[in-house]
């Protein structure tokens, strides 16, 4: 169906009530073996998933409502079936707080003077519908942790201003979010994170400046939050009587403990806050020789939805490869591992919500899982899987348990596929769902191609990613997503034979 064109589509829970019937009938996709997933196969699921009639599947939207219905009842005929004991059959609801920043203003005092910036140089967010601070005092924490990862500095009542990129000086150290939130309960009146280099300032103003979503259990954040472009920094330290490249410097070290600046702030900040619930969509595949032990695999649903509502030409993120393609392969894996031989092992099939918003479904799911951590001997996370041609490497995020590695190299071997072992899909193990299990100490891997050849996902990353032109054409390259669907497939058998896996190894 070409994008755009109007889609009939029943409401998501008349679906469920209808799939949660056909979920007990035999799967329609028995073989003898596993068929090859074709690109026809991903294609026709991408060009609905990312259909204007999906509105970019936006959380908490009649997108959401739409993809539900589809993955629902894609899963349902594939011979899956609903988590048993589940309050709504197929979903797992996620509750959400959305906070959308309606105005804010911050005067520095410094140097006997005053100090205001535009929204050319400052962008503010208050937790509550209105905050107002006055007098704060304001300390350059770097980035915000030690080599240990513990709060470098006192922040109790100051306003803390933290470097944006990752620390040099530690491999797993917090993401900035994270450092961010340390930094309020350390107990910050207001985070101002300088904005990296590596992303033009106009765009991550206007993301920044649009609307916030964090878990409803979720801490709460610093009072103010917000961004500051790298030359309203360095302008603010001159003032100060510091030197910005002085500072960033001495912040490299991992004993850096911050530097009080010889200046104060008065920040004003309004909002809207609206509390909304959105889903993970989730479903079983019973072993036939189950042990305990279960293989989950993952991918998020959810991208940007209306994201340019004021553009006349294209007002929609549509997100065909991040991350249609990823549920499209999900779907396919589903058929195969339904429709063939059954695994010993139950399966999971997991679609997150709000990845796009900080990994909030799947870091709901590691506090509230439906299967106990415990008992996932791997999670299989696919993400904007629809990047390279056949015949790409196989890169792993999240690689370094020696048996694991073994196993996906055997099978991707088996395959006649290659190992890419450089190491450069690392810089991306925080930026996936995959990390909010890890973070749990659940094993969660990332395997395919999309993440092997960097020039081509760096390509995608600088150009469509997260834009309307993220949209279903003939164009994308399915034939590397087509042979790492059929290395899941292979992967979930693997995991998932209680012979070949005994489901305790490191």
């Amino acid at each position: 169906m070409p994008c755009g064109e109007p889609m009939k589509i029943l409401p998501f829970r008349a679906v469920i009530a209808a799939a949660t019937l056909i979920a007990i009938a035999p799967a329609t996709y028995a073989k003898d073996a596993d068929a090859p997933v074709t690109e026809a196969e991903l294609a026709d699921h991408i060009r609905i998933l990312s259909s204007d009639a999906f509105e970019g599947r936006g959380p908490g939207t009649e997108g959401e409502d739409r993809t539900i219905a589809y993955v629902v009842g894609e899963w349902a005929k594939a011979g899956l079936e609903p988590v048993p004991g589940s309050a709504t059959p197929w979903l797992q609801g996620v509750p959400l707080i959305e906070t959308q920043a309606t105005g804010g203003t911050a005067t520095f005092r410094v140097g006997g003077g005053e100090l205001a910036f535009d929204a050319d140089g400052i962008v503010l967010t208050g937790r509550d519908a209105s905050v107002s601070l006055a007098g704060v005092p304001v300390v350059f924490v770097g980035y915000g942790v030690d080599g240990a990862g513990r709060v470098n500095a006192d922040v109790k009542g100051k306003l803390a201003i933290m470097l944006f990129d990752s620390a040099p000086f530690g491999d797993t150290l917090p993401r900035y979010r994270e450092r961010r939130q340390m930094l309020a309960d350390a107990g910050a009146a207001g985070v101002l994170v300088i904005a990296t280099d590596a992303v033009p300032w106009p765009q991550l103003r206007d993301a920044a400046g649009g609307k916030v979503t964090r878990l409803a259990s979720a801490k709460s954040g610093a009072p103010v939050t917000g961004f500051l472009s790298p030359a309203a920094a360095d302008t603010l330290f001159r003032k100060a009587g510091q030197n910005g490249a002085a500072l960033r410097e001495a912040a490299q070290a991992g004993d850096y403990r911050g530097a009080a600046l010889s200046a104060t702030a008065d920040i004003r900040a309004t909002a809207t806050v609206r509390s909304y619930e959105s889903n993970n969509i989730i479903a079983k595949l019973p072993g036939a020789k189950p042990d305990g032990k279960a293989v989950l695999f993952l991918g998020h649903w959810d991208h940007l939805g209306i994201c340019a509502p004021d553009d006349p030409k294209d007002r929609i993120c549509n997100g065909a490869i991040d991350n249609a393609s990823g549920i499209a392969v999900l779907i396919e894996v589903a058929k195969r591992l339904a429709g063939g031989a059954r695994p010993d092992r139950d399966i999971y099939f997991m679609a997150t919500t709000s990845e796009e918003k900080g990994l909030l479904g799947a870091r709901w799911f590691a506090d509230h899982p439906v299967v106990p951590l415990a008992d996932i001997i791997v999670a299989l996370n696919i993400d904007t899987i629809a990047i390279s041609p056949r015949g790409t490497p196989v890169a792993t995020i999240g690689r370094g348990k020696p048996a694991y590695d073994a196993v996906v190299r055997a099978v991707a071997e088996t395959l006649g596929r290659k190992i890419d072992d450089d190491g450069e899909a690392d810089s991306f193990l925080q930026r996936q769902d995959g990390w909010a299990l890890g973070a749990k100490g659940v094993t969660a891997l990332m395997v395919g191609g999309s993440f092997s050849d960097m020039p081509l996902l760096e390509k995608f990353l600088g150009s469509d990613y997260h834009e309307p032109a993220d949209a279903f054409s003939d164009k994308i390259p399915l034939g590397g997503a087509a042979e790492d669907a059929d290395l899941h497939v292979a992967l979930g058998r693997a995991f998932a034979d209680t012979r070949r896996w005994a489901g305790d190894a490191k």
